[in-house]
């Protein structure tokens, strides 16, 4: 428990950090293309996460979205995987709607899933077999809400994607309607709260989603890529998560060989 409990109070902390940082000065850069946005902040905040997690655990190794752990092959060990904010365009743009993500492996398998909304002051989190929350309060398990009857998330610019426009229209139709919230870390804490019954995305960085998956799977909540596999730990994937039910029902969308394939083809330049 020492650090489930540990990584708790060091993501609230972590909070708190950007919160000061916003009321001062930063800097926006872009990344591999003009609206991947990175900022001061992003940068800082992944430093005093690295800071931190050694100075208390010298021995574990960090993978983080702003360049720690680049070097990292394998799943030996306790490995902690970090956005030090995952919706940094929602940050630039509108000062919230923006979290800090988690997950913490031992030897490749799950130990916990930490999702803090920092400016809500809301921590998701879960420690693997014994349950997930929100602050104190247990989650309740996921319900097999039906594609007709669901929200779901998914980021609308794959409508444009010769590779997902098919599927996209098909379970876009099948849905009671689509939502992007431009954070995949809040976007599996809705889920976890029963707000969304499903998420889409088809290019997710293992940053983006480790800490999510973890806490909805504590839920039952099932998770894989867009062929059915589980989640590579240390690459980027596809990935579909929700409800049993909705998610055998999204899968099937994604069964047809040629689109599996033109996907496979394109998955890089998405």
């Amino acid at each position: 428990m020492e650090i489930y409990n540990f990584g708790k109070e060091l993501i609230v902390e972590a909070g708190k950090f950007i919160e000061t940082r916003m009321t001062q000065e930063f800097k926006v850069d872009s990344k591999s293309n003009p609206n991947d946005l990175v900022t001061d902040v992003d940068k800082e905040t992944e430093q005093f996460l690295y800071t931190k997690i050694l100075e208390r655990f010298p021995e574990h190794r960090i993978i983080g979205e702003e360049g720690h752990g680049e070097n990292i092959n394998d799943t030996k060990g306790v490995i902690w995987i970090v956005d030090p904010i995952d919706g940094t365009l929602n940050f630039v743009h509108q000062g919230e709607n923006f979290a800090i993500s988690i997950g913490v492996f031992i030897d490749g398998t799950p130990y916990c899933g930490l999702v803090y909304d920092c400016m809500k002051q809301d921590l998701y989190h879960a420690k693997y077999g014994n349950g997930a929350f929100l602050n104190e309060q247990a989650l309740a398990p996921a319900e097999d809400v039906p594609l007709n009857q669901s929200l779901i998330a998914i980021n609308p610019k794959r409508i444009l994607g010769e590779a997902t426009r098919s599927p996209f229209f098909e379970i876009m139709a099948k849905s009671r309607s689509v939502r992007s919230y431009g954070s995949a870390a809040l976007e599996f804490a809705m889920l976890a709260r029963g707000q969304i019954s499903a998420l889409l995305f088809f290019k997710l960085y293992p940053w983006d989603y480790t800490g999510g998956a973890i806490i909805t799977g504590e839920l039952g909540y099932k998770t894989t890529d867009i062929y059915g596999e589980e989640l590579p730990l240390l690459s980027t994937t596809s990935v579909i998560s929700g409800n049993p039910k909705i998610h055998s029902e999204i899968l099937e969308h994604f069964t047809d060989d040629k689109i599996l394939h033109d996907f496979h083809d394109k998955f890089h330049d998405l």
